[in-house]
């Protein structure tokens, strides 16, 4: 859940260096009830999902964009963070890129403990194909690429 704190700010559940938020939560969901296959980018300040698009193959495609692992094909959904390097880079210059990757790092930590908290699994991945994933979600690779995924289901 968010808070608007003002014009271009609002707080979150996870912190971020200067209150930037440089990241975007998309869901690749392949088995969840009452929710269509498809991709899906959460909006925080709604706390909702917006259906993006749906894809031939899904579970499939998400397998061979992360280099054959086929457990995130078999998950229920895969939490998939893209950066927006912009958001950081204004105000950070350099140091931008290491404190998305650590604002990354607290996004991920408390996906594991929801998981634990409802009796799911899931398993920070960082090894995929950069080109593949980001052509899965349909981003540019420049001004937005993937950092992240996190495969989620039944223990």
């Amino acid at each position: 859940m968010s808070r608007r704190l003002g014009p271009g700010n609002a707080l979150r559940t996870v912190p971020s260096a200067g209150c930037r938020h440089a990241l975007e939560t998309y869901l690749c969901i392949l088995n969840v009830r009452e929710l269509e296959p498809g991709i899906y980018r959460y909006l925080p300040l709604e706390h909702q999902l917006l259906f993006e698009f749906s894809e031939k193959d899904l579970p499939e495609k998400i397998v061979e964009a992360s280099l054959g692992q086929t457990f995130l094909g078999r998950s229920a959904a895969v939490f998939i963070w893209a950066a927006i390097p912009y958001r950081m880079e204004w105000r950070y210059d350099q140091a931008a890129h290491r404190v998305i990757l650590i604002d990354a790092g607290h996004i991920c930590q408390n996906l594991y403990l929801a998981c634990e908290s409802i009796g799911a699994g899931t398993c920070a991945v960082a090894a995929y194909h950069q080109e593949k994933i980001d052509h899965l979600l349909r981003l540019d690779g420049k001004n937005e690429f993937v950092i992240y995924l996190a495969p989620v289901g039944k223990v």
